[in-house]
């Protein structure tokens, strides 16, 4: 699903920026570092440019962390074979860049151009796993069975070489034509297979659709996708190389887990009983994920009622230990524990728990500054994590007010995606009822006041469009 609208006017992403106060450049001894790392890049002892890599990110992206090859193993199941760009053998610990990395913590993403974790010399070049060049990387190689269960797990650093750079609609229009290319051309069936191990378990993956702003010659556009098959199947390579690091981890008793606590009973209590006003049926013996996976997102009321499941998603967090396992292990959207190792050029929590990994699985000591590094992180990553998002969230704010400047006054189709709910389920006197609303066209979403029917489709008229506050209201007409 995508839709699109031209922004005719440029628009200054700049107050965005200093308001979140995000850095310009990077300090000129970082950019010495980076430039010398690139100039003189690692090259491990181990030589893996045999295994026919490719890499499958948007289309316009060139910070590539992962390249995977696929294959059936001999006697049954299946051979994923995943390499990490190894961001660790770039950045020198103790270093300027590694303190300027700190201070950044994870790249931010802007539609007029990233604040990058890495200075690009590094994030879009020497440690890009880009194709056709020689990368240094932490190969991942995980042994599935017929049934998509784990039953081998090794990891190393070693030379490789991605044969292409594919895109997820690109790689969607191939695999729909039956013409996917070798090294992925098991994608599908392996990441239906972990897809459904998943729902097994109780994951819950929330097909919520990604709306974006993206330049459009001397304007911009404000797209709306949804997920396209081969984008979930890559992301479950992700999910299962982030629980093979975690079991790593708590094997070896030190690492730093992706955690979340499971979903509360009330929470999918509530969730349940809001499933047949809505129009969606609920099995008996059905978990949250289960009953979510057979909805189409593109219909209001199911669309509704994944906003409503959002809430068992609450409590994401970064957890450090060394020793004792913590009492919080797993994640209770993957359904178990987990950890973030497969994006180290844009997250520096991976950087650290790849290396912590590397050292238990070769049973060898956790380097210190590694271990130093843990209990520091889970802190400089929430904080990051809301700037991130911020960013993210601003961004289109700022556009959708853009757009609709100047229609104040006008009436618009839209769905009806959440309504305000009291805790004690009593209106306040002299509040206005609301909620959210998702317009069809343009595809913005945002706060709408009025007596607003759940799931169901209105018209509302838009009575804020505000670019200096970035404010977008409407009322039920």
């Amino acid at each position: 699903m995508v839709i699109r609208r031209v922004l005719a006017p440029r628009i200054d992403f700049g107050a965005l920026r200093r308001e979140l106060g995000l850095p310009e450049g990077f300090p000129a001894a970082a950019q010495r570092e980076a430039d010398a790392a690139a100039a003189t890049p690692p090259r491990p002892a181990a030589d893996r440019t045999e295994v026919p890599f490719v890499t499958v990110d948007p289309e316009s992206s060139r910070d590539l962390d992962q390249a995977m090859h696929l294959a059936r193993r001999p006697g049954g199941g299946f051979r994923v074979t995943y390499a990490i760009a190894d961001v660790a053998a770039h950045v020198r610990p103790g270093g300027t860049l590694e303190e300027e990395t700190w201070r950044r913590g994870q790249t931010v993403y802007l539609p007029d151009g990233t604040v990058p974790l890495h200075p690009e010399t590094l994030s879009e070049g020497a440690a890009s796993l880009l194709p056709d060049v020689d990368r240094a990387a932490v190969v991942w190689t995980i042994d599935l069975d017929g049934d998509g269960a784990t039953v081998g797990v090794t990891l190393e650093r070693a030379l490789v070489r991605s044969r292409a750079k594919l895109d997820y609609v690109g790689v969607q229009a191939a695999a729909d034509a039956g013409r996917l290319p070798d090294p992925i051309a098991l994608l599908p069936e392996i990441g239906a297979l972990l897809a459904a191990r998943a729902l097994r378990r109780g994951a819950i993956n929330l097909p919520l659709p990604e709306q974006d702003v993206e330049a459009d010659g001397d304007g911009w556009r404000l797209v709306l996708r949804g997920p396209v098959p081969m984008e979930e199947h890559n992301a479950q390579i992700s999910l299962l190389t982030g629980m093979a690091a975690a079991d790593i981890m708590l094997a070896g008793g030190i690492g730093l887990l992706r955690t979340m606590p499971a979903p509360k009973p009330e929470a999918v209590a509530r969730l349940r009983a809001a499933a047949a006003p809505l129009g969606v049926h609920w099995p008996d013996g059905a978990g949250p994920g289960e009953v979510i996976a057979g909805l189409d997102p593109s219909q209001p009321r199911a669309a509704a009622f994944v906003d409503q499941a959002a809430e068992l998603m609450r409590g994401a967090a970064y957890t450090a230990f060394d020793g004792a396992p913590p009492e919080q292990r797993e994640h209770g959207g993957v359904a178990a524990a987990y950890a973030h190792v497969t994006a180290p050029l844009r997250r520096l929590a991976d950087r650290y728990a790849t290396e912590v990994c590397l050292a238990l699985h070769e049973g060898r000591a956790v380097p210190d500054w590694a271990r130093a590094a843990l209990p520091r992180l889970p802190e400089v990553m929430a904080t990051t994590d809301r700037v991130a998002s911020a960013a993210t969230r601003g961004a289109i704010e700022l556009a959708e007010a853009v757009l609709l400047e100047h229609r104040v006054g006008e009436t618009f189709d839209a769905a009806v995606l959440d309504v305000d709910a009291p805790p004690d389920g009593k209106a306040r006197p002299g509040r206005r009822p609301g909620g959210t609303v998702a317009l069809d066209d343009p595809p913005v979403r945002a706060r709408c006041l009025g007596d607003l029917p759940l799931g169901e489709r209105v018209r509302v008229r838009l009575v804020t469009a505000d670019p200096a506050t970035r404010a977008v209201a409407f009322e039920l007409a």
